[in-house]
């Protein structure tokens, strides 16, 4: 039982190793040169003494620190502590018993046999009681006590004693300090959250309901170029001012913590923060909502701030290269697949069918190429801002009706049957009583989502149907493709929508793909504040969901109208 802390071993040790190193020294001169050693020390220092010298020298400088790095000090230390028991006891022996003058050693070890608790204390004991029946028992079996004996061992059993008492004192006055301090410490509960609070890298900023700032740690001080004490009171929007990638000051109905504080649910992005002294950086925030414990209500909000510059730095590097190395390759590459296509057509050239099958083969490979420069090119600008979004009123039943029957051929060519529904409806004879869902997106991005989900299923779908349908609510529109293919794993579908990251599996390895197409349709439908996931089943297929803001038939005019009279501003 350890009773006092790692230092006090480590020191024990260290006095152990050079109390260990004269012994062995001083029986190597006495063996050299006999006559400098006092005649009764003679026998003791024999080459007994020096083999346990040297057991505690390679005890220690090997077992003993590799035992105390692996977190075993105690232990090591104890058995260093029955080492030195057994020398003691053997010194002692050959050196006239309880009346030698390595009893003043024996006297040592009795006191610091309390550092290792009350387990030491006993086996010290027993040893010198075993040793005393020994020593003073005659060749006819009665002992013959004498003054010397009787003194070693009861002063043992007193010095025991004794030791148990010191270090039990002081390992208890050591416990209750701490515990004193801890619940000092405990006790205000104020001073405990400032205390954690300060100590958290991330810049922290807690606000009331109203947007005010309550609390503010040195990091979000650090951030924001605003003193921890002269925000205190202030509206957060002066403090902490959030711009999106345009660098246009986000307005207060999508600042996170205005949005944290009507939805009730946290909130996590990347932004640039203005500092007070107009420096920019690129955080990444979340802001979750402070709930009452009774009540339920929120009452604030805490926002996590995180400097992440230098990964947004490193990331834009990656994304111009890969920019302009795609928008560079697929020159080339276009001018190849167009030559292909010049020499696969009859009407220019004339080869025959073994060519044909060659140019057919590079023809598919120069457009695979293609599609994957194009791909990397979409994922570097939807990565930094740069994606091209002109969005507009869209009807989603009209749309994704004719997106559909423009889908159809490339599924029923690999005898797929291709469903299209709207709500708990099939096909166009419910058409005339479908509500009207109106989003506000780009037609050409939204149809590059579609196309890519669609073809995809179509891919790794051997038989069955695809269905794609629509559906919403007051709030949102929202609809799906869904698959009766393979299905995916439920290890992979939380990383299906990161970049490169492909389902390695049998259908995947003869299909191909660039493993982005997930990725982009995902940034794609972040831009109009919509949603993308999957839900599936291995051996039950695969659904897509993509949901959108929805907006109402007289929001959807005046846009249109807005529209048209910028169209005919422009025209003029």
């Amino acid at each position: 039982m350890q009773s006092v802390s790692d230092r006090w071993y480590i020191r024990y040790s260290r006095i152990s190793l050079a109390l260990a190193v004269a012994l062995a020294i001083t029986v190597i001169i006495g063996q050299i040169f006999p006559d400098v050693i006092i005649e009764g020390q003679r026998q003791a220092l024999s080459f007994l003494a020096l083999g346990l010298a040297i057991v505690q020298i390679l005890y220690i400088t090997i077992i003993f620190n590799r035992a105390a790095k692996s977190g075993n000090i105690w232990q090591s230390s104890f058995i260093l502590y029955l080492l030195q028991t057994i020398t003691a006891i053997s010194l002692i022996h050959t050196s006239g018993e309880f009346g030698s003058a390595y009893m003043t050693l024996w006297v040592i070890i009795a006191l610091i046999s309390g550092m290792f608790g009350v387990y030491a204390i006993v086996g010290m004991c027993f040893v010198i009681t075993l040793y005393f029946i020994l020593a003073t028992t005659g060749a006819d079996g009665i002992p013959t006590f004498d003054t010397p004996s009787l003194v070693g061992l009861v002063g043992t059993y007193i010095l025991g004693f004794l030791s148990y008492l010191i270090f039990k004192k002081y390992y208890d006055l050591k416990t209750n300090s701490q515990i004193t301090k801890l619940s000092g410490a405990l006790k205000n509960k104020q001073l405990q959250s400032e205390i954690l609070v300060q100590s958290i890298t991330d810049g922290v900023v807690v606000t009331d309901n109203e947007g005010s700032i309550t609390v503010m740690n040195s990091s979000a001080s650090k951030l924001t170029g605003w003193q921890t004490d002269e925000s205190q009171g202030i509206n957060v929007h002066n403090v902490v001012t959030f711009k999106n990638e345009q660098d246009e000051i986000i307005p207060n109905t999508n600042n996170p913590f205005d949005l944290v504080i009507t939805s009730k649910k946290p909130i996590s992005n990347t932004y640039k923060l203005e500092a007070r002294d107009k420096t920019i950086r690129s955080v990444s925030c979340v802001v979750s909502p402070i709930v009452a414990d009774k009540s339920n209500d929120i009452v604030g909000t805490v926002a996590v701030m995180r400097d992440v510059s230098t990964e947004k730095a490193e990331e834009q590097r990656r994304a111009d290269f890969i920019s302009t190395a795609s928008h560079e390759m697929r020159t080339p590459v276009a001018a190849i697949e167009g030559y292909l296509a010049l020499a696969l057509n009859d009407k220019v050239s004339k080869v025959d069918d073994k060519a044909r099958s060659y140019l057919e083969k590079a023809h598919s490979s120069t457009q695979h190429l293609g599609k994957l420069f194009q791909d990397l090119l979409t994922s570097a600008k939807a990565e930094d801002g740069r994606l091209v979004s002109r969005p507009s009123v869209m009807d989603m039943g009209l749309y994704l009706e004719q997106v559909a029957d423009s889908l159809r051929f490339s599924a029923e060519k690999k005898g797929l049957f291709v469903e299209y529904t709207i709500g708990t409806s099939s096909g166009a004879a419910n058409k005339v009583l479908t509500p009207l869902y109106y989003a506000y997106a780009d037609p050409d991005r939204v149809r590059e989502v579609i196309t890519n989900i669609f073809d995809n299923a179509v891919k790794y779908t051997d038989s069955g149907k695809i269905s794609i349908g629509l559906t919403g609510n007051d709030d949102v529109v929202q609809f799906f493709v869904k698959d009766t293919g393979p299905g995916i794993s439920k290890e992979d579908i939380p990383h299906l929508f990161q970049k490169f990251y492909r389902v390695d599996n049998t259908n995947t390895r003869t299909v191909g793909g660039t493993g982005l197409g997930l990725f982009i349709c995902k940034k794609i439908i972040e831009i109009y504040n919509g949603r993308i996931w999957v839900e599936s089943e291995v051996g039950k297929g695969s659904t897509f969901y993509i949901n959108l803001p929805r907006i109402s038939s007289q929001k959807a005019r005046d846009l249109q109208n807005n529209n048209a009279s910028s169209s005919t501003i422009n025209h003029s």
